[in-house]
Parts: structure tokens; sequence; C-alpha cells
């Protein structure tokens, strides 16, 4: 089955991107309509988390090859919610494996400012992010060294959490004072797990593929739970995606018991 929505559809929706009002009737306001959904959060954020997966929860092999898990409509998807999104949030680790443009071009719709989390300064300015394209900003901690600028990428000092990675509330309040408040946690599955853990998720896709792979890095990385009710029960919507199951999570800044 193809992506829902056609071309013109998706048109009117970008249109409405950041004009309040009612959506056009239709498979893909079904399907973005709650990422374009006003704010519910005192940080004035509204943020939606994404992930692709095998059947057994694998988002990469051990060796990190993680592309492509989803097929052409997960791809699509992927670069819809860049283009809804005022920016694109991705870990180190995610740059460092895939160096990813994370642009919007396979699909109309303008790119988001890119945003690479990056605690301790691991990335040097050699990465497609930091040497061309949209507008990228590299928040790190206060302490790590480096200069003030990575390539063509603004630096920004962030306090460490006390876990050691950079604190999630401070990464809201920062984007948001410089007007970016709708945010897409692209990946990895690390990054995508700190902001559910800390119950800054308002929204979760998570596309599931037809693979088996029975080894890899799993999708989710949170404190082990003794019991079920540790973990975080939820509802969903499911679409196809043109052989992929994409499940739309409303999390609503939930964040699991064994994370309180």
């Amino acid at each position: 089955m193809s992506p829902p929505g056609a071309p013109d559809a998706w048109s009117e929706l970008l249109a409405r991107r950041d004009a309040p009002g009612a959506l056009p009737p239709g498979p893909l306001a079904a399907l973005f309509g709650p990422v374009l959904a006003p704010a519910e959060a005192l940080d004035g954020c509204r943020v939606i988390g994404r992930l692709a997966q095998t059947l057994d929860g694998r988002i990469a092999t051990v060796t990190g090859s993680s592309q492509w898990i989803g097929g052409r409509g997960d791809l699509l998807h992927t670069h819809r919610l860049r283009a809804l999104c005022h920016a694109v949030l991705v870990g180190a680790g995610t740059v460092r494996q895939d160096d990813p443009r994370l642009t919007t071009r396979l699909c109309p719709g303008p790119h988001p400012v890119r945003v690479i989390l990056d605690t301790n300064r691991r990335l040097g300015p050699d990465y497609g992010v930091f040497r061309e394209g949209p507008p990228t900003l590299l928040l790190t901690a206060e302490d790590a060294a480096g200069p003030e600028r990575c390539g063509q990428a603004e630096v920004i000092r962030l306090p460490r959490g006390p876990e050691g990675g950079l604190t999630i509330p401070a990464i809201l309040a920062t984007l948001a004072a410089r007007g970016l408040t709708r945010l897409f946690v692209e990946g990895g599955g690390v990054t995508v797990s700190r902001f559910l853990a800390a119950g800054c998720l308002d929204r979760l896709h998570v596309t599931v593929a037809p693979v088996l792979l029975g080894s890899g890095i799993p999708a989710f990385t949170l404190p082990e739970a003794a019991r079920i009710a540790d973990g975080l029960r939820f509802t969903w919507v499911v679409h196809p995606l043109e052989g992929d199951v994409l499940f739309d999570i409303p999390l609503h800044r939930a964040r699991p018991e064994i994370c309180r």
C-alpha cells in the first residue's frame, strides 16, 4: 500500500504547518494532525520521538548498521516529520555512524534546524551536518572543551544532568527561546530513550519492519524493570507504511514507572 494521501493533500497540510486552524480531512491529517497540535507542556514545546525497528525490537545490527530497516514509506514519513517540525534532534552516535544530512530531500517542505546532542564533544567538523546544508546547532556540556563553532555549526553549552548527559529540560528551554518549539527527536535509540525517561516526549512514532535479526542494538535503553508494572503502558493508533507498520503513540510527557 502506498503512503496515505496524494501530493495535493500533503501541500495543503504543509501550508498549515505554522497556521492555526482546522486541517483538511484525510489520512494525512489523521497521521500528522497530532504532530501539529498546540503544545500541552509548560515549556511550550511539542516533542515527537521516532524510531524504526525490526519485529524483534532492534534498530541496528551489532556493528551499528541500520540503513535501511524501514522501507520507502518509512523514509518518506521521516522526511515529512522533518518538514513539519522546526528542529530535528539526533545524538552524536547517530552522526558518527550514519553521517546523516537531516534534510527534507524526499518531500516538499522546509528543512528543519539540525540539532546535534554531543555531551562530551566527541564529534569533529568533518561530518556533513557541520560542513553544509541548513543551519545546525551543536549542544554540548558546559565543561566540554572545544571552540565556539564546529564547522558551520554554532556551539551551545548546557548543564549536565545527574547521570552525565545534557539536561533534557534545558535543551527544550534553549530551543524554545529560539522559536524552535516543534521538535523531532529522530534518534538514535539512546537519545530517544533519554527523552522518554525524562518525561519529555509528547508523542512517539515507532515503525516496525518485517525483519528479524535475532541480535543487535535494542530500540530502547531504560533502567532494568523488575515488574511489568514498572514499564509504561499506552494506547496507540496503527498506520500502514508501504509494507511496514507505524505505531503512533500519544505519551503526553508520561514516563515509565522505573524512571520516576
